[in-house]
């Protein structure tokens, strides 16, 4: 595993991380044996930043993180998120903020959260600050050590970073959306502020084991979520039709080479990108933590095959994404 700066920070943070929405129910049930085998294996491959939100399974996903580091001594960076289990879209208070930091605190058995982010809260909130100004409160209070915001479009990350003290922001980032890799990773590292990538494998479209017929349980948002239908249809899929998405994918391929997988391929060509500090690709699965985990070994994917890839998301993917982005 190979570790970057965090942003402005001087933490050492893995290249790959581990997002924890599975744990929440909303990609499938998942249960307490099995997310634990999963934070212990990313332990074990080198992984130290676990990405969590209070609205994933309303709490379980944090509770999960917090009982399995009790009763261990591992450096783990914790980052979670606020604003769409409790307040949303516009009864937010410092009061509540304060509040929602302070479960979450509970739930993962700690005296300071790492890393506290705003989680897609409406864009005039980001204008006017006032979210920000509260976080800040928060940081002063020592109950938050940094501060960020996981946004939904280009416009509302550009806005967070005009905001002193911001310390990361994440965003959707994959070869089916490639739209920030221009004049927002540019500003990004002009203000020493961490990029955070969800959504990686296109909500496992890129991993190439999807097809047509491929289902999904009633709960997870593969299912419930295709077209939009219970938050922003880019959080699915990356706003791609599935059958549109299958077919792109099969197309893509033909570029992966003959000794890693597609997810890895996925998975390197965004690490392939220096102003980017870690990756939080979702596993249900152990064996999915160290395929992801191993992508942060295999060489960069070279100019050539950036540039093909770059002229396949023009042609092909661009014009068809739906949601905000």
């Amino acid at each position: 595993m190979k570790y970057r700066t965090f942003g402005n920070t001087d933490l050492e943070i893995s290249e790959i991380g581990l997002g924890t929405w599975q744990f929440g129910g909303d990609w499938g049930q998942i249960t307490d044996s099995v997310a634990k085998a999963v934070l212990d294996t990313a332990i074990r491959c080198g992984i130290n930043f676990f990405d969590t939100a209070d609205v994933y399974g309303a709490g379980r996903s944090e509770s999960i993180i917090g009982n399995f580091l009790k009763d261990k001594n591992e450096p783990v960076f914790i980052a979670t998120k606020l604003g769409r289990l409790e307040g949303f879209p516009d009864s937010y208070s410092l009061e509540l903020f304060r509040r929602c930091t302070e479960n979450s605190l509970k739930r993962l058995g700690r005296d300071c959260i790492d890393l506290t982010q705003l989680h897609c809260v409406p864009q005039n909130l980001l204008v006017s600050g006032e979210v920000f100004d509260w976080l800040r409160v928060l940081q002063n209070e020592g109950k938050i050590r940094y501060f960020g915001a996981s946004v939904e479009t280009i416009e509302e990350a550009l806005v967070c970073l005009e905001q002193d003290g911001l310390s990361s922001l994440q965003i959707i980032f994959n070869i089916f959306r490639q739209k920030p890799s221009g004049l927002l990773f540019e500003k990004a590292a002009q203000k020493g502020v961490a990029l955070i990538i969800r959504v990686p494998l296109a909500s496992g479209l890129l991993s190439g084991k999807f097809t047509r017929e491929t289902g999904f349980e009633p709960g997870d948002h593969r299912s419930y979520n295709r077209n939009g239908e219970a938050f922003n249809a880019g959080e699915t899929f990356s706003g791609l039709d599935f059958e549109y998405g299958i077919e792109l994918t099969n197309q893509l391929k033909e570029y992966v080479p003959t000794d890693i997988t597609m997810a890895q391929f996925a998975l390197r060509w965004i690490l392939d990108h220096p102003e980017i500090s870690v990756v939080i690709p979702g596993a249900s699965k152990t064996s999915q933590v160290e395929s992801n985990a191993s992508a942060s070994d295999l060489k960069p994917l070279g100019n050539n095959l950036h540039t093909i890839l770059k002229s396949f998301y023009n042609e092909k993917v661009d014009q068809y994404i739906r949601g905000r982005r």
